[in-house]
C-alpha cells in the first residue's frame, strides 16, 4: 500500500509549476526538514502576514513582537502546495 504523503509529494514535485528546488542557493536549506525534497517556491513565506498553517514561534526583538519562522517548514513541504493555495485564496477573499 502506498504512503499517501509520499504519493502526494511525488505528484506535487512532478508538476514543475508547483515545485522548485535551488540547491545552489547560499541559504539552502533555510530550514531543517524531515522531507528529502525541499520546495523553494515559497522562499519568502506567503503566510508571514497571515495566520500561519505551520508552527511559527513569536519572539521579541528590539521591543517588537515578530514571527520567527526559522523552525517551520510548512510552505517548503511539496505536499502542502495545494492546501497553501486554497488557504491563501480564502485569505485574499477575506473569508479567514
Amino acid at each position: 500500500m502506498n504512503n499517501p504523503v509520499t504519493t502526494a509529494e511525488k505528484r506535487e514535485k512532478e508538476a514543475s509549476s508547483k515545485f522548485f528546488e535551488n540547491r545552489k542557493c547560499e541559504y539552502y536549506p533555510c530550514h531543517k526538514t524531515e522531507s528529502e525534497d525541499f520546495n523553494c517556491l515559497f522562499c519568502f513565506c506567503p503566510m508571514y502576514y497571515a495566520i500561519c498553517l505551520g508552527v511559527p514561534k513569536y519572539i521579541i526583538l528590539n521591543g517588537s513582537l515578530i514571527k520567527d519562522c526559522s523552525a517551520c517548514d510548512y510552505p517548503h513541504r511539496p505536499g502542502n502546495y495545494a492546501t497553501l493555495l486554497e488557504y491563501l485564496t480564502l485569505v485574499m477573499k477575506g473569508e479567514c
